[in-house]
């Protein structure tokens, strides 16, 4: 026999400067398949978690892309940017007298942070990678064409700001030319942390852009204990979260008899006691070994595969263990 297809997940913590692609290209010469992906990107300039699957653990991503995300940051107050973050140019700045109103009222951060909390309007970064007439936004941008982006309805579920910190010129000039603020960010896919700096900046009539971006997790995935990129890039062997740990993290449990085990994993659907298995919209089906069978649905007794997973157990069983959810 040859030997067994890699398969699971893979939780990076990637480093500044890397792109996303850069991540997934080191990751398939270190598991030694081309078959990964990952679960949203990060711009080169952001650190933190990214998630990838491997193998035939790539059947997972999809239902990881619309997962809650976490971030830590840091935010200047007092200068807007085209691209809402540290990298591009300087486009406004506030008057410094603007400025040291702002930090003898910190109060005033907290409660624009505060309008900018639970279900908002966003309108996305122009320089991001929505399409706009078939082309990216950040394309167009840098051809100089003016894009505006529709609003979408996006969820902040948290937007705490730490104490705000004076920037001051070098020149030796007095007052304040800018504010640092670090924030923690909970919050719905699909937002922009880059715009909710903006928007913050704008609510205090400031101007504002991120200057440093941090993911610290996904659903239930922490960026803590996640492999770095150096480690990544040296050339060793990483080891994968089974595919059964993951899905336990993310879905209800049902776990199966040896008989059912294989009806399943053949397409077939099973009746369950609907008393004791409750209704889900996906779950986590594992067999009596532990593995994988497949992501079901459950309605009213009746179990129906929606993603089945190869019979096959994965070659890195020895990864760091997902924390298991109740059924």
């Amino acid at each position: 026999m040859g030997e067994r297809t890699p398969n699971g997940i893979l939780l990076v913590d990637k480093a500044e400067g890397w792109t996303s692609h850069d991540v997934v290209a080191k990751a398939r010469r270190a598991v030694g398949t081309r078959k990964v992906g990952h679960a949203g990107t990060l711009d080169p300039m952001a650190t933190g978690l990214l998630v990838l699957g491997v193998g035939p653990s790539t059947r997972l991503l999809t239902h990881l892309v619309g997962l809650d995300k976490s971030y830590t940051a840091t935010i200047r107050l007092g200068a807007a940017t085209v691209t809402d973050d540290r990298e591009g140019e300087t486009v406004a700045r506030a008057p410094g007298e603007r400025i040291e109103r702002l930090l003898a009222d910190p109060a005033a951060l907290t409660r624009a942070a505060d309008l900018l909390t639970g279900p908002i309007e966003q309108v996305p970064s122009a320089v991001s990678a929505i399409k706009v007439d078939g082309r990216r936004a950040y394309d167009r941008v840098r051809a100089g064409e003016q894009v505006e982006l529709k609003s979408r309805r996006v969820t902040i579920h948290r937007f705490a700001l730490g104490e705000p910190r004076a920037v001051r010129s070098g020149s030796g000039a007095p007052g304040a030319t800018a504010i640092d603020v670090d924030a923690e960010v909970s919050c719905s896919s699909g937002t922009y942390v880059r715009a909710l700096a903006r928007d913050l900046g704008r609510a205090l009539d400031v101007g504002g852009h991120l200057t440093a971006l941090r993911r610290t997790g996904v659903g239930p995935f922490a960026v803590d204990g996640a492999l770095g990129t150096d480690a990544l890039a040296s050339g060793g062997s990483p080891q994968l979260m089974p595919p059964a740990d993951a899905a336990r993290a993310l879905f209800p449990v049902l776990r199966l008899g040896a008989a059912q085990a294989e009806d399943l994993g053949h397409g077939k659907r099973l009746e369950v006691d609907p008393l004791l298995v409750p209704d889900a919209g996906l779950a986590a089906a594992i067999g009596p070994d532990g593995r994988l069978i497949g992501l079901a649905s459950i309605a009213g007794g009746r179990v129906r595969v929606v993603t089945n997973f190869p019979a096959e157990p994965p070659a890195h069983r020895s990864g760091p263990a997902a924390r298991e959810t109740a059924p």
